[in-house]
């Protein structure tokens, strides 16, 4: 069997084979509420009619200005817990495993009259300056996201993924270029991220991993490289994390603008290091489409799993066509099978 078709098990969460879909934001104008819609279901349920193993649903945020946009998914209410339901039901009926992507845009959140942050400081000249979350405002947002981590499980997640990554909150609070405060959170730059997941964990069943998105590296001068990120992967680690998510970037300028050119798999090294720095398994992400380059980052060990971002907006059956095209019989349902 390739590689990339392999089963794959962490805890109590066991999926088919090692195909991810990273959560990717949708932005669609009929979410009100930040409530999923039909839309949100027939782009998930597609994904796992298509082969796909694990499913993690876009950035869902803790507070309504939270969010990026207007236009984007939450879960600081009880009432959004049965339209997400619906989707993982529905996801779970064709064998995929769901996650949520738990976070806070802070001071990327392009909508919020005045975001939060760590520090006032602004992404960039065209966006809006955050006011500094106060320390006791700090530790309200944990509760924030230990709710919105119970209402996932609520929800029927098979797991749960912590946004660390691309310039959101937690990144903020972890990165010396946005974390300039002086109090506990400042002196720890750490500290938010640990009690996040602290939060998290005391929510998951004892036997349900976490996941935690994390930037390898930063694209902007003075930025934090790999070595900072392994430390920061550590204390992580520590306080619960069983599973990382390696991107890059989110910061200033992405990886894509050209530092480094993003070619097809740049980002691999960085999932590598970390899983041998921590003996940790990783998901690897980053124009990994190509099939055979897909399964030759399991096959090589660079990644536990492979996240398939824009290939699979382009084509919901990307997982049904990787199969043929390494090798491998696909599961096509049944109503599909004379296609194949």
């Amino acid at each position: 069997m390739p590689h990339l078709f392999s089963s794959f098990t962490l805890k109590n969460l066991e999926l088919k084979n090692r195909i991810v879909m990273p959560p990717m934001c949708q932005y669609s104008v009929q979410a009100k509420n930040g409530i999923p819609n039909e839309w949100h279901y027939v782009h998930y349920i597609s994904r796992a009619v298509g082969g796909t193993g694990l499913i993690i649903m876009e950035m869902t945020d803790v507070e309504p200005d939270g969010r990026i946009s207007d236009y984007d998914l939450g879960i600081w209410s009880d009432d959004h817990i049965p339209a997400f339901a619906r989707i993982i039901e529905g996801c779970h009926t064709y064998g995929a495993k769901v996650a949520i992507q738990i976070g806070h845009a802070g001071r990327k959140a392009q909508d919020a009259a005045v975001p939060v942050a760590p520090s006032p400081i602004a992404f960039d000249d065209k966006s809006k300056t955050p006011r500094a979350l106060t320390t006791d405002e700090v530790k309200q947002m944990v509760e924030k996201f230990r709710d919105g981590v119970r209402r996932a499980v609520q929800a029927g997640v098979d797991t749960v993924e912590i946004h660390g990554a691309h310039g959101y909150l937690i990144h903020q609070f972890h990165s010396p270029l946005t974390n300039k405060r002086t109090d506990e959170y400042g002196k720890d730059m750490t500290k938010f991220g640990v009690e996040v997941i602290e939060a998290a964990k005391s929510e998951l069943p004892s036997n349900t991993p976490l996941i935690m998105r994390i930037s390898a590296i930063e694209y902007v001068e003075n930025g934090y490289g790999l070595d900072y990120s392994i430390e920061l992967c550590k204390r992580y680690q520590q306080a619960g994390v069983d599973l990382f998510h390696i991107t890059s970037g989110g910061e200033g300028p992405i990886g894509s603008g050209g530092r480094p050119g993003a070619n097809p798999g740049y980002q691999i090294p960085f999932a590598r290091a970390i899983k041998e720095a921590l003996q940790v398994p990783v998901i690897a992400v980053g124009k990994l489409e190509d099939p055979a380059l897909a399964e030759s980052v399991i096959g090589n060990q660079d990644a536990d799993l492979v996240a398939i971002g824009r290939g699979m907006l382009r084509n919901p059956y990307w997982a049904l066509h990787a199969g043929v095209a390494v090798g491998h019989k696909p599961e096509v349902p049944q109503q599909y099978v004379r296609a194949f």
